[in-house]
């Protein structure tokens, strides 16, 4: 399978992510024979919202989107001619806060090539969980909602409802890792496939004429070891002609290609639809 395109890396501006260069995501990526990335580095959280991660780490601050931007700019020129940077974000969407994210976007949408709209943070009684954080989060998760099973479905009721949303003009058009809620599935087994929550997410990814992020992470994720979302997903996708856009989720140059081998071979990937 030809990989013409990572739409979802991410950059030394990622406090969680390593210290590699743009430079070095970009080698690696030409030495991997891909031909475009997209940086799609966690977009600054809603000013209001306090990050409940321990090292409040979830994303790149304020402070240095001016810089980021800039700096993806100027790679994006370097490049030119030998591989396609697309200036990106990942943005969070949370429930209650989806004024301030509409706004952030009309902010920075207009320079922006692509962009991903992710759930990461659920709204739990009067609480927020990153729901991806550590198997002890999800695990706090399962006793505050009741069951596994519960918390997969308010996962999937918050991806469909990021969908649905109205953030204004510069909504993205990726929706990101949809199956996210799977990363320790196989420490918190479920009973249920989640099948008509699944579909009904794709569903409303066509209607809005939106893409779907197949990303290949959960592929080297101990506790999951399948692409976000699986390939029976992925089938639906195909089926429904979702554009798939490949993306490793890369949070160091070396992991440029996660889980590429493990995608479906029906699958036809695309690049990223570009905003401007």
């Amino acid at each position: 399978m030809v990989i013409i395109h990572d739409g979802h890396v991410h950059s030394p501006y990622c406090p969680h992510g390593s210290k590699d260069s743009l430079h070095k995501y970009c080698e690696a990526a030409i030495e991997n024979q891909i031909q475009g990335i997209t940086f799609a580095e966690h977009a600054p959280l809603p000013p209001s919202f306090v990050d409940p991660t321990p090292q409040k780490d979830s994303a790149m601050s304020r402070a240095f989107l001016e810089d980021y931007i800039k700096e993806v700019q100027a790679i994006k020129q370097f490049y030119k001619g030998k591989l396609n940077v697309y200036l990106g974000l990942e943005i969070d969407f949370i429930e209650g806060f989806e004024k301030e994210i509409s706004d952030f976007l009309n902010e920075v949408g207009p320079v922006l090539d692509d962009s991903i709209l992710s759930v990461h943070f659920l709204k739990v009684a009067s609480d927020y969980l990153c729901i991806d954080y550590s198997p002890e989060v999800f695990g706090d998760a399962i006793v505050r909602l009741g069951s596994v099973e519960a918390v997969y479905k308010l996962y999937y009721d918050t991806v469909a409802k990021s969908i649905e949303t109205d953030l204004g003009p510069f909504h993205p058009k990726r929706i990101g890792h949809i199956t996210l809620a799977r990363k320790f599935h196989k420490k918190f087994p479920i009973s249920s496939p989640f099948t008509d929550e699944t579909l009904d997410i794709l569903k409303k990814i066509k209607k809005k004429g939106y893409e779907l992020d197949y990303n290949g992470a959960g592929c080297i994720k101990p506790l999951c070891r399948e692409p976000y979302p699986s390939n029976v997903i992925i089938d639906q996708a195909i089926s429904l002609d979702i554009p798939l856009v490949y993306g490793s989720d890369a949070h160091q140059a070396s992991s440029l290609l996660s889980g590429y081998q493990q995608l479906s071979p029906n699958a036809s990937l695309k690049k990223p639809q570009i905003l401007l």
